[in-house]
């Protein structure tokens, strides 16, 4: 039985690995520290765009940063706070970022929602 339950939380490990590597958001990785994602936040709010430390206090995260993860970890954050604290307020999100030095990418949230 031992042997059986092992083996079984084996081939979950492994199949979540190889999940992984096909999603953009890798959570269920074993390397998930295998990407650096520079990005940077635009943010506007009712029409006003935030400073460099109410970007910080709204999302956790700098204005400009790095994060040794998945782009799409910041996206989640952003969108979690979105959805659940920022519904009412028309915030307009820009981000721009670049993964492992390639050419910049950008997300937007809020544009026609």
């Amino acid at each position: 039985m031992r042997k059986l339950l092992g083996a079984a939380l084996l081939l979950f490990q492994a199949g979540m690995i190889v999940y992984a590597r096909f999603v953009p958001s890798r959570y269920f990785c074993w390397a998930p520290f295998d990407m650096q994602t520079e990005y940077a936040l635009e943010v506007t709010v009712n029409g006003r765009e935030l400073s460099a430390g109410e970007i910080r206090r709204r999302y956790r995260r700098p204005r400009k940063g790095v994060d040794n993860r998945s782009a799409q970890h910041v996206i989640d954050i952003i969108e979690g706070y979105e959805r659940n604290y920022g519904s009412g307020e028309h915030a307009q999100v820009v981000m721009r970022y670049r993964i492992n030095g390639k050419p910049e990418q950008v997300w937007n949230w809020g544009f026609g929602e």
